[in-house]
């Protein structure tokens, strides 16, 4: 089981270097940068952690195949696996954040996903490619340079069984937002393993990564302050955790630009078992019993996306949670 940072470019880009370089030195494996509309651009940001790192991988968690045609992230991934000398790692989803500003048209999500995994791994094998997708097209187009791998590892983020799907047939791994409780993980990992099965894959081959709002406190209580908006779950339901369809239908048009909110009307439906199924949140203790029942579960990695508990920093969350929490999850 790994542990992986998650950063929004919503901070300096010093500061974001400073909590990369905290992340290598404190057990992380991996350092993502959300490609969120419109904060400080992914890939110039992963360059400069490249920069000032020299183990951690390195990827945007996610790009879309919509705000940055795939040809442009295959030009892109394989420049930041060049520059972090093989450390590059390729996060893809259908995308949400800037879509309605950039009058994009996100249609067919999951197989705009799967038409750029085709296309991206053609050009960093170096071939010449000629590709109409439903909803990707090149046309005779190559790679003006020779990638360092040919093989840049990818992970699909998806809480649809779609985009599940697309990942256990082509990618290397999937991410699951928000899928925090040992149920939704072991409903996760099936759904993976049987559709990679179908395509004749091993299913041991695709590692199965949850990712979560991650904040620890001295006092538990002080750390439950976190919400989730809009998500699948395939047991939240069976849980007792689905909110009333009435109290959802009162958010089902609000804007992703107007942030959580729309969603504070919710917030006295929202209790700690929702918090403890969808975040990672607690004590030193409870944050590590938690992460220990994830990874019985069938988690093979978690990706942290920090918050400051209150009185706190969100470099004291990365520090805690890979120098105290961590070492106790791995026994």
């Amino acid at each position: 089981m790994t542990l992986q940072l998650l950063l929004l470019g919503d901070a300096l880009v010093a500061q974001l270097i400073e909590r990369a370089k905290l992340a290598e030195e404190n057990g992380y494996s991996t350092v993502w940068v959300a490609d969120e509309r419109f904060y400080r651009e992914v890939y110039s940001c992963l360059g400069q952690l490249a920069a000032h790192t020299s183990k951690v991988l390195l990827g945007p968690c996610v790009t879309d195949p919509f705000a940055r045609h795939p040809a442009l992230t295959a030009m892109a991934i394989a420049t930041l696996d060049e520059i972090s000398g093989g450390r590059a790692i390729l996060g893809i989803g259908a995308g949400i954040s800037g879509f309605a500003e950039l009058g994009i048209d996100r249609r067919k999500p999951a197989r705009a996903i799967r038409e750029a995994i085709e296309l991206v791994r053609a050009l960093l094998r170096g071939e010449t490619v000629d590709y109409l997708g439903e909803v990707i097209a090149f046309n005779h187009g190559r790679l003006s340079f020779s990638p360092l791998r040919p093989e840049i590892p990818v992970y699909v983020a998806s809480n649809g069984p779609l985009g599940q799907r697309v990942a256990a047939e082509l990618a290397d791994g999937v991410i699951m937002e928000a899928c925090a409780s040992a149920a939704e993980v072991r409903a996760f990992r099936a759904a993976v393993e049987g559709a990679a099965r179908k395509a004749g894959r091993d299913p041991k081959a695709i590692r199965i990564i949850t990712r979560l709002n991650t904040c620890i406190a001295t006092d538990g209580r002080g750390a439950r302050y976190l919400g989730t908006g809009r998500l699948r779950s395939r047991t939240a339901a069976a849980q007792g955790l689905a909110l009333p369809a009435e109290a959802l239908a009162s958010v089902a048009g609000a804007a992703y630009a107007a942030g959580m909110t729309p969603y504070l009307p919710l917030l006295p439906l929202i209790t700690d078992r929702h918090i403890d199924a969808f975040t990672l949140a607690g004590t030193v203790g409870e944050v590590t019993e938690h992460l220990i029942a994830l990874r019985e579960a069938g988690a093979d990695g978690v990706i942290a996306r920090p918050i400051a508990a209150e009185g706190r920093t969100i470099e004291e969350t990365i520090v805690t949670l890979g120098s105290d929490v961590w070492p106790r999850v791995l026994g």
